[in-house]
């Protein structure tokens, strides 16, 4: 058996090693490694990919979600709501522009944020909703533009974590995940669905106009060399990660099914055990792409099992161990410890199994076999 780790991208590349190869010497031979035209490239097979009309490449993830912030003109003391479990990154980038972060507890199911507490949460001082698509699973898009709707809201989708996803509506049709709302945000971090072999990110937007503005935001405020029209910053993807992920792009689709078709037998094996619940995909099967495939461990055994698994060669990961809420940095008196119940709960329960495009069926028997004689 091959060797078990959380995300294998030697083997992802071994399979693609000359597509990836060629396209970054296209780089080294034309010399363009910044705004090179493998970047206008990637651009432009993305926005295809998504439907959506604008994407403006960034530096990394982080900076696209802080980006897509200071496009819509927040200004310090502004409310932005945000799901309380999920990666710093999201809570950050609103402390970083001086708005107020107002964290919420998540659905006890998907993981996504609560519409119930969105709409408990709203004050007059609130102008922006953050949903997260975590852990590869589309949030309750059609609702949280409803409520956005009736507040007069803008919502900023970080879909860092489930590129590729489908949200399907009530009425049957179905949107790209990061083409929904007014601005959304990636990261192309290597061990996404779509990863590049640095750091990478991307802004989305249906917005000429604050298209127009982001894409000056990148660029030091510039859209006229040496002339800077709006404050800005330096995050620009670089022409090489632009390479490598033009050579995965056409492979994501693909690349998504394997991490679903990995997600159904770990499924199939853990059904029915009473100290097991396995993920909860609500929609079509295309709404979840897993990122990664999330367990709760019932009865206080998350961290005995964790040990086990990784005595055994088995990696393994809690994602993740402290709310938001509960974090140094963002520590606030507003907050009620009964109003993070489901979060609070999580982060004693949840663990995360290898999830990557190359898992075999005999890594995948292990790995299951292995869990289930230790809880039985």
């Amino acid at each position: 058996m091959r060797k078990l780790q959380m995300v294998d991208l030697k083997s992802q590349y071994d399979k693609i090693k000359d597509t990836v190869n060629n396209s970054i010497q296209e780089v080294l031979d034309n010399t363009a490694y910044i705004n090179g035209p493998q970047v206008h490239e990637f651009q432009k097979n993305l926005e295809e990919y998504l439907g959506v009309k604008h994407v403006i490449p960034c530096a990394n993830g982080t900076d696209a979600l802080q980006i897509a912030m200071m496009g819509l003109g927040l200004k310090p003391g502004d409310e932005v709501i945000t799901a309380d479990f999920t990666f710093a990154a999201t809570v950050e980038v609103i402390a970083l522009l001086q708005l107020t972060p107002v964290l919420v507890d998540v659905e006890p199911d998907t993981f996504n944020i609560s519409i119930e507490a969105i709409r408990n949460a709203i004050t007059p001082r609130t102008k922006a909703i953050v949903p997260v698509h975590l852990f590869g699973q589309a949030a309750n898009m059609e609702a949280i533009s409803a409520i956005a709707k009736e507040h007069n809201l803008y919502v900023i989708e970080d879909n860092a974590q489930a590129i590729g996803a489908n949200y399907k509506y009530a009425d049957g049709s179905k949107k790209k995940v990061g083409a929904i709302s007014d601005v959304a945000s990636t990261s192309f971090f290597p061990s996404k669905n779509l990863g590049c072999y640095g750091d990478g990110g991307a802004i989305f937007t249906n917005n000429d106009e604050l298209a127009h503005t982001i894409r000056g935001i990148v660029n030091h405020g510039m859209y006229e060399r040496y002339h800077h029209d709006v404050v800005g910053v330096n995050s620009r993807l670089d022409s090489v990660q632009a390479a490598v992920l033009n050579a995965k792009l056409p492979l994501l689709d693909s690349y998504n099914e394997a991490r679903q078709a990995a997600a159904d037998k770990y499924n199939a094996a853990f059904a029915g055990h009473a100290n097991i619940v396995t993920p909860v995909t609500k929609g079509d099967k295309d709404s979840h792409v897993f990122h990664q495939y999330t367990l709760r461990i019932l009865n206080g055994q998350r961290d005995a099992l964790m040990k086990h698994l990784q005595e055994k060669g088995i990696p393994c990961a809690i994602y993740y161990p402290i709310p938001l809420h509960r974090q140094k940095a963002y520590l606030d008196e507003r907050y009620n410890e009964a109003d993070f119940t489901v979060t609070n709960q999580l982060v004693d329960e949840v663990m995360s199994l290898p999830m990557h495009t190359e898992l075999d069926d005999e890594q995948i028997k292990f790995i299951t076999d292995t869990v289930l004689e230790f809880l039985t």
